[in-house]
């Protein structure tokens, strides 16, 4: 029995010295980092002295010190940044989903700024700006080497005002110029309308109207179709959506789910981390669902189409996705000033990050570009028998069957003109259609 105090003893001391001896050197460490930490705050304030004394101009302390917290910021990541009051009070606004400017969503890519997405129906989408436009100059001041805030501020004014952006775009020779007139922004997040048998919702924005928006517009072409089975199916246009609340994504996501996962996030605590699972009830009752995206796709508009893909609850079609797979946190600071600060990644229910990748769809689909005019009509004289002078009538159709061929026809004329004006949306329309015949499949 003593003996086995004893060694009991002896191993309870060995272990404290033991620990002792790793602990130690951990602690001096510890206070290292923390002194040389202080040793640079230190040359911080030695700098902004020395700038404050001894520059060739006097120097306002409060922008330096804003520009010395935004570079910090922006030095993590792209959507890290810093938001003086008035930059923190305008983003409140346009989450709100009404703001002055050119209606486009930014990012910065190798020190230009570069076009995430237009906002459908904005200055910029009647100008021709495009996803994945380079803005290299604003007013003809190159914006190469400014902080992403700094450029916006340059592309900023009065409402009825005119900017000209240099952009430099895939596929085109040479950069060139177009020319905007700055207006009140105000978005509608989500339009909806019925093509043939199929709904259609082009969801814009992820703002704090987006699911309302969504809801009440499909039950309105709901009601006006007399009802669910008189649609095919819907399509859900996330086409050069930028994103925006993820609230909003994942309600819109639970409103076509009963169950399961929607999306998780994880920080760089384990104990941050969330996951959002679905409610029960989907809004149109299992009909079949396609997704569009595009490269302007990304965020909010991402964590959709995954979340609807990986439950097989949607088919997504349409081109790759942007790849923004980080959740920003706005957080408010003194003098009403606000840090976007990313805080944490997203993955989708089948556990994926989709950060620099983005969402593969399940069918590659391009828009192709549109013909001119012109060439449209080429190939089709547009004569048939009916037109010939003297040709016989057909006898054999009633006038209700001859009305229904003839709405027939519109309706396939329509579908052709569709197609043309957006190859895209006209294809997803036509794999619901072909779902619609196939009749509901077993699980």
């Amino acid at each position: 029995m003593k003996k086995f105090l004893l060694a009991a003893a002896g191993g309870t001391l060995a272990g404290v010295i033991v620990t002792t001896q790793i602990a130690g050197p951990l602690v001096a460490q510890e206070a290292e980092r923390k002194a040389s930490v202080y040793e640079q705050l230190d040359l911080f304030g030695d700098i902004f002295e020395r700038i404050r004394a001894q520059y060739v101009e006097q120097v306002d302390e409060e922008e330096l010190i804003e520009a010395a917290i935004n570079g910090m910021l922006t030095s993590l990541d792209p959507h890290s940044s810093y938001l003086s009051p008035n930059d923190a009070a305008a983003m409140r606004i346009q989450t709100r989903g009404e703001f002055g400017g050119l209606g486009i969503e930014v990012t910065q890519e190798e020190g230009f700024v570069k076009v995430v997405a237009p906002m459908d129906g904005t200055p910029a989408d009647d100008a021709g700006v495009e996803a994945g436009d380079y803005i290299t100059h604003v007013d003809g001041e190159s914006v190469l080497g400014l902080t992403l805030d700094d450029a916006v501020d340059m592309m900023r004014g009065p409402v009825g005002s005119e900017i000209i952006i240099t952009v430099v775009r895939d596929g085109v020779d040479e950069p060139f110029d177009i020319s905007i007139i700055r207006d009140t922004i105000k978005l509608t997040a989500v339009r909806t309308r019925t093509e043939g048998d199929t709904v259609v919702l082009r969801v814009t924005t992820f703002n704090d109207q987006t699911y309302e928006n969504l809801k009440a517009g499909l039950e309105e072409e709901i009601e006006t179709a007399g009802g669910l089975d008189n649609i095919n199916g819907v399509v859900i246009d996330l086409r050069n959506n930028p994103g925006g609340l993820l609230t909003q994504s994942i309600r819109v996501s639970d409103a076509f789910l009963d169950a399961g996962e929607i999306v998780s996030t994880r920080g760089r605590d384990p104990q941050d981390g969330d996951r959002f699972n679905a409610t029960e009830g989907d809004l149109i009752d299992g009909k079949p669902i396609v997704v569009l995206i595009n490269g302007g796709s990304a965020s909010a508009s991402e964590i959709v189409a995954g979340a609807l893909q990986d439950h097989r609850r949607a088919i997504v079609i349409g081109t790759k996705s942007f790849g923004k797979g980080s959740v920003q946190t706005v957080m408010p600071l003194r003098q009403d000033g606000a840090m976007r600060l990313t805080t944490a990644r997203y993955y989708t229910p089948s556990g994926r990050s989709i950060q620099a990748l983005g969402i593969s769809p399940d069918i590659v689909v391009e828009q192709p570009p549109r013909l001119p005019d012109a060439e449209e009509g080429e190939g089709a004289s547009g004569r048939s028998e009916a037109d010939l002078r003297g040709s016989l009538d057909n006898d054999s159709l009633t006038e209700d069957q001859r009305r229904q061929i003839e709405a027939d026809r519109a309706k396939a004329q329509a579908a052709a003109d569709l197609r043309n004006e957006d190859y895209q949306l006209a294809y997803a329309i036509d794999i619901l259609k072909g779902l619609s015949a196939l009749g509901p499949g077993e699980d």
